[in-house]
């Protein structure tokens, strides 16, 4: 089992900027992966980045791109959202979720495809 939790969100102007982060415990293994994805009220769970265990290789959804940085620590075992130049469009709970047996031949931009997820965490931005 793998338990996830989310921190850093809050209120922020248009055009602030926020970092979330994301604490794994529990068994997590080299094969791994980490997104992030954010769902508004009435809205489905969007994928807004993606990150692999190495932290190598990044993948963000075009709405974030050059605004938002997913980064990790596995020191920590904590990834984090690095998110600039926020618009009133990006207010969501934001989830960190885990993938299990990380394939690279592709992103997985899809919520059932991951395994864990976090409580989440409210993201709200001010015009």
């Amino acid at each position: 089992q793998v338990q996830l939790v989310e921190s850093g969100g809050g209120l922020v102007q248009a055009g602030g900027s926020l970092r979330l982060s994301c604490a794994a415990s529990g068994r997590t293994f080299g094969t791994d992966s980490m997104g992030w994805f954010r769902q508004a009220p009435g809205k489905e769970r969007d994928f807004v980045a993606h990150i692999t265990w190495s932290g190598v290789n990044t993948y963000y959804a075009d709405s974030v791109k050059g605004r938002f940085t997913i980064s990790r620590d596995n020191a920590k075992n904590t990834v984090y959202l690095q998110m600039n130049s926020l618009k009133p469009e990006d207010t969501a709970v934001y989830y960190c979720a885990l993938k299990r047996n990380y394939n690279s031949n592709y992103i997985p931009k899809m919520a059932y495809e991951y395994n864990y997820w976090g409580q989440g965490t409210q993201v709200t931005v001010s015009s």
